[in-house]
C-alpha cells in the first residue's frame, strides 16, 4: 500500500515538475515525502538498497506523471497559447509570497539586511532571465531538436541545471528550462518519443533516445550532485540565493510571453480571452500560494 501511495505521490510530483511555475520540491513538501526523498538521495552512498527501495516508486510515479501530462501541455501551448501562458504566469507569481516569507525568515535568522549583495543578486538574475529568451527564436513553442553533439551536450547541461532547481521547494525546474529556451523543445521531444513508442517507429525512437538520454543523464547528475551545491548556497549565502531566485521569478512572465511570441499577438486577442487569461492567472496564483503555505 505504501508502495502504491508513493507511486501516486510521485505522479503528482512529475506533473508538478512539467508545469512552469510549479515546484516539484513544494509538491513533495505538500505531500509529506520531501524529507524521505532527500534522505534517500543523500543515503545512496551509505545504504543504496534501502535508498533505491524508497526512490523506486517515486521515480516510477514521476515518469508516469511526466509522460501523461506532456500531451496536455503540448496541446494547450499550441492551441490555447495565451490562456495557458497566463495560467503559467499565475502559478509562477503565486510562489512569490512564499519565497518572500522564506527570505524574511533568513534575514531574521542571520539578524541581517538584504544589502548590496542581495540587490546585485536580484538584478543579475533578473537581467539573465530577460536577456536569455531574447537569444531564442520567438516561435520557441514550435521548437524541435536535431541530434547533434552540441545539442546533446546542451541538453545534458540543461538537465543538470533544471534538476538541481527541481529539488528546492519554491523553485520550478521547468521555469528555468523555459528561460533557457529549452522547455518547449524538451516537451516536443518527449511527446515525439512517446508517439514513436506507440507506433514502434525505430527511427523516431532512436532520435528521441539520442536527445533524451543526455538530458536524463544531466537530470540524474543534477539531483545527486548539484543539489548538494544548492543546499550549500542556501546555508552559506541564503539571503543572496533567495534574492537571486526572486529576480528569476520576477522576470519570468517576460520570458514566457517572449518565447511564445505573445507580444506580437496581444493586440489581436479578444476581450473574452483576455478576461479568461486574467482569471486563470489569479486562480493559479492562489493555488501555488496555498500549496506553498
Amino acid at each position: 500500500m505504501i508502495f502504491l501511495m508513493d507511486i501516486i505521490k510521485g505522479t503528482l510530483i512529475g506533473i508538478a515538475n512539467i508545469i512552469p511555475g510549479v515546484s516539484g520540491g513544494t509538491m513533495a513538501v505538500s505531500l509529506g515525502i520531501y524529507d524521505k526523498l532527500i534522505s534517500a538521495v543523500s543515503g545512496l552512498g551509505r545504504d543504496w538498497k534501502k535508498s533505491l527501495g524508497t526512490l523506486l516508486p517515486i521515480i516510477l510515479g514521476c515518469g508516469i506523471g511526466i509522460a501523461g501530462f506532456t500531451y496536455a501541455v503540448e496541446y494547450l501551448l499550441s492551441r490555447h497559447t495565451f490562456v495557458t501562458s497566463m495560467a503559467f504566469v499565475g502559478l509562477i507569481l503565486g510562489g512569490i509570497p512564499v519565497l518572500v516569507s522564506s527570505l524574511q525568515r533568513e534575514l531574521a535568522r542571520r539578524a541581517s539586511k538584504i544589502g548590496l549583495s542581495g540587490v546585485l543578486a536580484f538584478a543579475a538574475f533578473f537581467s539573465v532571465a530577460v536577456f536569455l529568451p531574447m537569444m531564442n527564436a520567438d516561435d520557441e513553442v514550435l521548437r524541435t531538436f536535431s541530434v547533434t553533439p552540441w545539442t546533446m551536450a546542451s541538453l545534458f547541461l540543461v538537465g543538470i541545471v533544471a534538476s538541481a532547481t527541481m529539488v528546492v521547494p519554491g523553485v520550478s525546474g521547468s521555469l528555468v528550462m523555459m528561460i533557457l529556451g529549452y522547455y518547449y523543445g524538451v516537451i516536443n521531444t518527449i511527446k515525439s518519443f512517446l508517439d514513436a513508442l506507440k507506433a514502434f517507429d525505430m527511427a523516431g525512437l532512436l532520435h528521441g533516445f539520442g536527445l533524451l538520454m543526455p538530458f536524463g543523464a544531466g537530470v540524474l547528475l543534477g539531483i545527486f550532485l548539484i543539489a548538494k551545491l544548492i543546499t550549500f548556497l542556501f546555508e552559506r549565502f541564503g539571503i543572496q540565493t533567495y534574492c537571486a531566485i526572486l529576480g528569476l521569478i520576477a522576470a519570468s512572465p517576460f520570458a514566457i510571453f517572449y518565447n511564445t511570441g505573445l507580444f506580437a499577438r496581444l493586440s489581436s486577442l479578444g476581450p473574452g480571452k483576455l478576461l479568461l487569461g486574467l482569471v486563470l492567472a489569479v486562480v493559479c496564483g492562489g493555488i501555488t500560494w496555498k500549496l506553498g503555505e
